[in-house]
């Protein structure tokens, strides 16, 4: 089902574009969304099937770390291997960022300021230059200059966002405008208050996130909340949730966060009830299982699966397809929001599969036929 209501409008920050690699970001381009690896980047087969297993997850643009001669040694071969532009994330050693964008990263992530001289940071503008990298000044709460900290006394939004401003004139003294900001901390009020100071001071691009946010399920809840305020405001060009947890299970929230907010779609949006007493099959278990069955289809659709009748036709109405339970063992489907026929609880979950598989078999031949036509369209104009 299609369709927005004024309610549910975004209104995103104007924000200029730039490019990591093939993705771009800022602007009118899509939110993107990151992760970053923690494997040894030296040891680049753990490292490229890591990445594989993000990219499977949906993820745009990936991070790795580079704190030596050895990693940025394997950055060619990742970058070779994988199908989503890299980011090398470079701290202090400044030989490292020419080497990782000799190696083919598509950004740099550093802080001007820690690079050292003067000279050493014109030498890693000209390599990203050279090779074609955007930058990310990557500023955060917990590594802050000094002279900060004496001015403000403590880390807080207007440190980061000075750190960050110092740092963007910096790379604007190189005329060197292709690169994105963050401010990151783990105290969410402050991240939140920084991103909000630095979207009003600058139109460069923002890459948002709440650093260092926890386990799966604290690291999610915290960063949905940060992360879904700004978003709410417009506020984020690209973004990563940081969990102590695999780089698939950030894309995953990271994807959930952008399609409730209606930023994004991918995959199947599932809308399910908590179940109770009332339900007609157990809620949970379906749930579960449908995910699973469904984790490999990227084509957007949203599906309700409601336990009883209290709900199940309401939430129907807005979803492509639905299940609402019912007695004597049968359910009912809905499709495009209306009544359609009902299923054997025992075949449920086969026949959600298959429709929704089909459904998508039919818009992605739809898709195929209109692009078709377009392209036959344009070579007659061309003609």
């Amino acid at each position: 089902m299609s369709g927005y209501r004024p309610y549910q409008h975004i209104e995103r920050r104007k924000s200029r574009q730039i490019h990591v690699g093939k993705v771009a970001v800022g602007g009118d381009a899509p939110i993107s969304v990151q992760t970053m690896t923690n494997t040894l980047t030296s040891d680049a087969q753990a490292t490229i099937e890591q990445i594989r297993r993000a990219e499977l997850a949906g993820v745009d643009i990936v991070r790795v770390s580079c704190p030596d001669e050895e990693s940025t040694a394997a950055l060619a071969e990742i970058v070779r291997e994988v199908n989503v532009p890299i980011v090398a994330d470079i701290h202090f050693h400044y030989k490292r960022a020419i080497e990782a964008a000799k190696a083919g990263a598509a950004c740099l992530r550093i802080n001007p300021g820690n690079i050292g001289s003067a000279e050493r940071v014109r030498e890693v503008v000209n390599a990203a230059k050279d090779y074609g990298c955007s930058i990310r000044i990557g500023v955060n709460a917990g590594s802050l200059e000094k002279h900060l900290l004496e001015k403000y006394g403590e880390p807080n939004p207007e440190a980061l966002v000075d750190s960050a401003l110092e740092h963007a004139k910096i790379l604007e003294d190189h005329d060197f405008r292709e690169f994105k900001i963050s401010v990151k901390a783990s105290d969410v009020f402050m991240a939140v208050a920084a991103y909000q100071q630095l979207a009003e001071a600058c139109d460069y691009p923002l890459h948002i996130g709440i650093t260092e946010a926890g386990s799966k399920r604290a690291g999610t809840v915290k960063s949905s909340i940060g992360l879904g305020n700004l978003l709410w405001a417009g506020i984020g060009d690209t973004m990563r949730v940081s969990l102590s947890a695999a780089p698939e299970e950030e894309v995953l929230v990271g994807w959930d966060i952008l399609k409730s907010l209606g930023l994004r779609h991918r995959g199947v949006k599932i809308i399910s009830c908590p179940s109770c007493a009332r339900q007609g099959f157990n809620v949970v278990e379906t749930v579960q299982t449908l995910e699973d069955r469904l984790a490999h289809i990227k084509t957007p659709l949203t599906l309700s699966i409601i336990g009883c009748v209290v709900n199940g036709p309401g939430e129907a109405l807005m979803t492509d397809l639905g299940v609402t339970g019912g007695g004597s063992g049968r359910h009912m489907v809905y499709s495009a929001g209306k009544q359609d026929h009902t299923i054997p609880a025992a075949d449920m979950i086969e026949h959600v599969v298959e429709l929704v598989e089909e459904r998508v078999a039919n818009i992605q031949a739809e898709e195929a036929k209109e692009k078709a036509e377009k392209e036959r369209a344009e070579a007659l104009i061309t003609k």
